[in-house]
């Protein structure tokens, strides 16, 4: 018996050091990018404080579709594609563009919602998206479309691989030992150094390593995602959503008339009032009509916790709307998941505590690579160099 379970460990070692040797630098840079969109909210947010706020006037703001005629009539702009609105009535309206031919995005336009004066684009934003595309997609073009979706979520499945056998070959035999679990040996050198951070410290990570993978795999996999649907979600809510395309509006020519936002934006303040403190709304990606609104309460203290609507822009008809609070438990897994993934679920703390973790994915790739390198040393059979040999040996 003691021999087959050493058998096994010897087995689970190979795989564990394989996978960690195939994917030790993809799964540091993924990690590290991860790390550094943490903080991203608070950091745009800090560099951007000057153009987000205006002063407040006695006149009303404009419509949405009166501020995107003024600014294209005043400054050669794209196509906009999305706008934000707020209630408070000193915050700058946001507008965002669609993608050209090339699937480039221009930057975004902080817009002021009295007179549709250009502010600023903001800072921040094309360094943070493009560390958004290498954590996702490794810059592989096609992006979401393209290879690097199912790169990194084959990479998120190795690291499953080698969290799990990692936890059983560090087994110790005083299991029921806290000191065994969580305090490396820093007394050690060499590689009973490497070995005691390697095991002690992938201890203490596991937990949210665990976490980053199982919500990250998600964004990979379709059949993933599905499944995770089906399981948490109720059976009418799985497939309940009515998507943009399926509302189109008689007789109109979407091509030679495009659609705005305002028969939308007047109903949804109709539906909201005061309640909600700013509004995303999103024009359809096809020949559809319903424009796509979430809304954040004002009481809201994650980016996913909000309500979804979806209005016909040509006859301002709600034509459906998912509030949070009418979500059963799964379904609130489902809407919170990026902010699981990244640990915004438990506050500043939660987000600090990932973002240490990720942090340190680089550490296990380096002393893993040390500790593979001291077996091949270890298992180098000891012979004599030819040209020492003397007579008689």
């Amino acid at each position: 018996m003691r021999e087959s379970w050493r058998t096994f460990k010897a087995a689970l070692l190979q795989v564990h050091s394989i996978a960690g040797l195939v994917l030790a630098l993809l799964l540091a840079l993924i990690a590290l990018t991860g790390a550094i969109m943490s903080f991203e909210d608070e950091i745009v947010d800090h560099l951007n404080a000057g153009i987000m706020q205006i002063a407040p006037r006695t006149t009303p703001a404009l419509m949405p579709d009166e501020v995107v005629a003024r600014l294209k009539a005043a400054q050669d702009v794209g196509k906009v594609s999305a706008v934000t609105l707020s209630s408070d009535p000193s915050a700058a309206v946001r507008l965002r563009f669609a993608r050209d031919e090339q699937g480039a995005r221009a930057s975004s336009l902080y817009v002021d919602p009295y007179d549709a004066r250009m502010l600023s684009s903001p800072r921040g934003e094309e360094f943070f998206a493009t560390v958004r595309r290498l954590h996702r997609w490794l810059l592989i073009p096609g992006d979401a479309k393209g290879l690097g979706r199912q790169i990194t979520g084959v990479a998120a499945l190795g690291l499953i691989v080698m969290l799990v056998s990692g936890l059983v070959l560090r087994w110790p035999r005083r299991a029921g030992s806290v000191k065994m679990w969580l305090k490396p040996n820093l007394g050690l050198s060499g590689r009973g150094l490497y070995r005691s951070l390697h095991a002690v410290i992938g201890t203490w990570v596991l937990p949210v390593y665990l976490v980053m993978t199982l919500t990250g795999l998600w964004y990979s996999f379709d059949w993933y995602k599905d499944t995770a649907v089906w399981l948490l979600s109720r059976p009418q809510a799985a497939t309940a959503k009515m998507q943009p395309k399926a509302l189109r509006a008689p007789g109109r020519a979407e091509q030679a008339q495009p659609i705005g936002f305002d028969h939308a934006w007047t109903t949804f303040q109709r539906e909201e009032g005061s309640r909600f403190s700013k509004a995303l709304l999103t024009l359809p990606t096809g020949p559809g009509t319903a424009i796509r609104i979430r809304s954040w309460g004002k009481d809201s203290t994650l980016d996913t916790t909000r309500d979804e609507f979806r209005i016909d822009a040509v006859t301002g008809q709600l034509i459906s709307a998912e509030r949070y609070a009418d979500k059963t438990f799964g379904e609130k897994i489902i809407a919170n998941l990026l902010d699981i993934h990244r640990g915004a679920f438990l506050g500043w703390p939660g987000k600090l505590a990932f973002m240490i973790a990720a942090a340190l994915m680089p550490l296990f790739s380096v002393t893993g690579i040390l500790l593979y390198l001291s077996r091949r040393k270890l298992r180098r059979p000891l012979q004599s160099p030819l040209g020492q040999l003397v007579p008689g040996e």
